[in-house]
């Protein structure tokens, strides 16, 4: 990986297997950095042997971006978050973590995001068809009206649960009290 610039390199997309390349690093990096090379697309030089494209460091994939309490996207790209801050997808209130040094932010802490980033821009309208689509972050409404949906159901469980035992133990007290009584 000494000589990354210097190869041609092949994407393959998770969702659907589909294959771009061959391509010179700079296109692939500036294909993380807009958002086009998602945390489960994998990386070659030959058609052989595959890297996830988080594992090469100099795709800069080290963000995670917090989407919820429970849901992260990434590892993924500076240019890749300003993308997404572009589509509105997260916003300055959105936190991340820096996958190198454990980190955790709001993006409105790191100006470095809100400036432009020209590898972030979109390449000619000509290359369109050769390129892979932008990934985004989707949580799938539905997806995560179950996941609550399930929560609250647990949470009700762990309710019901609860105020059963503290119906045993109040039942249990009060025989406690009946049996201190003192014989009248």
């Amino acid at each position: 990986m000494e000589h990354v610039s210097s190869e041609s390199w092949f994407l393959r997309k998770h969702q659907d297997g589909s294959i771009f390349g061959p391509i010179s690093f700079d296109q692939l990096s500036g294909w993380a950095s807009a958002a086009q090379v998602a945390p489960h697309d994998v990386v070659s030089t030959d058609q052989q042997t595959w890297l996830k494209a988080p594992m090469v460091p100099q795709l800069g994939m080290d963000w995670l971006v917090e989407v919820t309490s429970e849901h992260y996207y990434g590892p993924t790209t500076v240019g890749a978050i300003q993308e997404f801050i572009r589509l509105g997808n997260i916003n300055a209130d959105t936190f991340v973590i820096n996958s190198c040094d454990g980190t955790r932010r709001q993006i409105r802490e790191m100006h470095a995001l809100f400036k432009t980033n020209a590898v972030s821009s979109k390449a000619s309208k000509t290359n369109v068809a050769t390129e892979p689509a932008a990934a985004g972050i989707s949580m799938r409404l539905q997806e995560r009206i179950r996941d609550l949906e399930q929560t609250l159901r647990d949470e009700r469980r762990a309710l019901a649960e609860a105020e059963r035992r503290y119906q045993k133990l109040e039942e249990k007290y009060n025989a406690l009290l009946e049996r201190s009584r003192p014989l009248a």
